[in-house]
């Protein structure tokens, strides 16, 4: 039936859109995770199934049911089958920022609207299209991604490329994306990823009290303050260079002191990163050449969390109330909805 419903899709797509090559890659790379997923109960019943993955997808599913039993995420098939792609990472976002700007550019696609970033099921692909991109003048960035939502149009399975995570880093990892099938709002990246990071936020605290140990509640408490730090370094950063890009300097001087901000950046991370005790968690990000489109990666998960923090508090941080304000939210005109986010940001 999906199977179905996706090759109609391709063909629609491909009618239209002269960019054939993406789409087909899009597609192909669903149908690949189709032809590996497992429903888990078959996977659970087969005698030779390796001990410990057995017991790590019956952790994901314990965090699964709980997602929708305690934090009213939807209840469906999605995170209820399994599958081995093989690879590290399901897909790997390309994102791209003008050489002089901090705003990241964005692509727009039949259905799913526009978004800050490309995504696609194979490496080389990714690259050779950021490689383009970097012709062009563009910043570039290439980052693998462990997990994607299909915003509720199909069930998304359980993957090699995050069932190894830590139960803590399961949970935050399985609550965001759920979250995407709460509200989605076209061409609003920022909007999505920015709720969905606030989902996850909520949804860890919560399970955490539930059913974590001292062990993970101080382990996670060490890891929001190191994405705090690191956030705090990219947020000055990108403040600097915005000033900088608006400003009246000629293009000589914009790329002199540009490089200069993210050389700064890169020595003030080392100094970060010792007084994290040589945590290397944000390595593989700053292992490619500094760029705008590094910036805009982050800006776009997390730039309006603020906001739906402050809107969680104005619901009582009762979750399922939280989820109405926020699709009353994305039912307003966007510089409606833009200037409400702002007011409760400033709160």
């Amino acid at each position: 039936m999906r199977r179905a419903c996706i090759a109609g899709l391709a063909a629609l797509l491909l009618s239209g859109c002269g960019n054939l090559g993406y789409y087909l890659q899009s597609v192909q790379g669903q149908l690949g995770i189709w032809q590996r997923e497992v429903p888990v109960e078959r996977l659970l019943e087969d005698p030779a199934l390796d001990p410990q993955l057995k017991a790590q997808v019956e952790r994901a599913l314990r965090i699964r049911d709980y997602a929708s039993r305690e934090l009213g995420l939807p209840d469906n098939r999605s995170y209820r089958s399994y599958a081995d792609l093989a690879r590290p990472f399901v897909v790997w976002n390309v994102f791209a920022a003008a050489e002089f700007s901090v705003e990241p550019k964005q692509w727009c696609f039949p259905f799913a609207g526009c978004v800050n970033y490309k995504g696609y099921f194979s490496e080389a692909e990714a690259r050779r299209h950021a490689h383009q991109l970097a012709a062009e003048g563009h910043d570039v960035y290439v980052g693998g991604v462990p997990a994607y939502s299909t915003i509720g149009w199909f069930a998304d399975p359980l993957l090699n490329t995050f069932i190894r995570y830590p139960e803590p880093e399961l949970a935050r990892l399985l609550f965001h994306e759920l979250a995407h099938q709460v509200v989605y709002v076209k061409d609003d990246t920022v909007f999505n990823e920015s709720f969905a990071t606030v989902v996850e936020q909520a949804g860890l605290a919560r399970w955490l009290a539930d059913h974590g140990s001292e062990a993970d509640r101080a382990r996670v408490a060490q890891l929001q303050r190191f994405r705090a730090d690191f956030r705090r370094l990219v947020v000055e950063a990108r403040s600097a260079l915005a000033k900088l890009y608006a400003g009246g300097s000629d293009a000589e001087e914009k790329r002199r002191r540009k490089a200069e901000i993210f050389a700064g950046l890169r020595r003030t991370y080392e100094a970060q990163r010792l007084e994290w005790g040589g945590f290397a968690g944000y390595d593989r990000w700053f292992a490619q050449p500094l760029g705008n489109a590094h910036l805009a990666s982050v800006a776009i998960y997390t730039q309006q969390v603020p906001a739906f923090q402050a809107l969680l508090a104005e619901q009582d941080n009762n979750l399922p109330r939280f989820y109405a304000a926020v699709r009353e939210l994305a039912a307003l005109p966007v510089d409606t909805r833009k200037a409400r986010l702002a007011a409760l940001a400033a709160r």
